[in-house]
């Protein structure tokens, strides 16, 4: 019997995303979505930590590996994987660890305040865990987030290709958030722009088999 990977989203529109990597790149692996739009809303007024009792609940008894999708709430729900018995993985871990190999400047993009110090410290992290050194910066899209939540996918993955063709004196792009992702393909700079859902995806299933 084929162990289902769970996908925990914050947002529907990650769903045909994910489903859409899947079928081009892993036929055939079996696909379990939830969607907590509430979870993140939590997280941006009360911080991410106010998360753990929910996510411990909807996670309990989920039996098997679990995607956290969402880099807001992708640390606090890491930390449970232990208590939970199961493997909980970040959707940006893998893309942080390509970033850090890279080269040592990073820019990190974000559309959300609340990911920037969560994305932030798994770059610090990964970088110590591969000994290597690392220079990060941020810069936040204030104005793109609003156009997400009203439903302007283009509108906001332009203004996010914008802000990675203005980046300047960077090894590589880091788009903070699985939303983000669609803005690689939009933008010219040569500098290499990393997102989260292909290399999450992947190693999530890698887990789920």
């Amino acid at each position: 019997m084929v162990t289902p990977l769970t996908l925990l989203h914050t947002s529907p529109v990650h769903v045909p995303v994910f489903d859409a990597l899947r079928d081009r790149d892993h036929p055939g692996a079996a696909l379990r979505h939830l969607v907590v739009p509430e979870l993140l809303d939590r997280a941006r007024t009360e911080g991410p930590d106010s998360v753990a009792p929910a996510l411990r609940a909807l996670l309990t008894g989920s039996g098997g590996p679990i995607l956290v999708t969402c880099s807001t709430i992708g640390a606090v729900a890491e930390a449970l994987g232990p208590e939970l018995g199961v493997p909980v993985l970040r959707v940006d871990r893998p893309m942080a660890a390509e970033a850090v190999r890279t080269g040592p400047r990073v820019a990190v993009l974000a559309t959300v305040e609340s990911t920037l110090v969560p994305t932030v410290a798994l770059l610090t992290e990964e970088a110590e865990r591969a000994g290597r050194p690392v220079s990060i910066t941020t810069h936040l899209i204030t104005e793109a987030w609003p156009r997400f939540e009203a439903g302007d996918t283009a509108g906001y993955l332009a203004l996010v290709a914008q802000a990675a063709d203005a980046v300047s004196d960077a090894d590589s792009i880091v788009l903070a958030q699985a939303s983000m992702a669609g803005a690689s393909s939009l933008a010219t700079t040569a500098t290499p722009i990393l997102a989260s859902p292909t290399l999450g995806l992947a190693a999530g299933l890698n887990a789920a088999r």
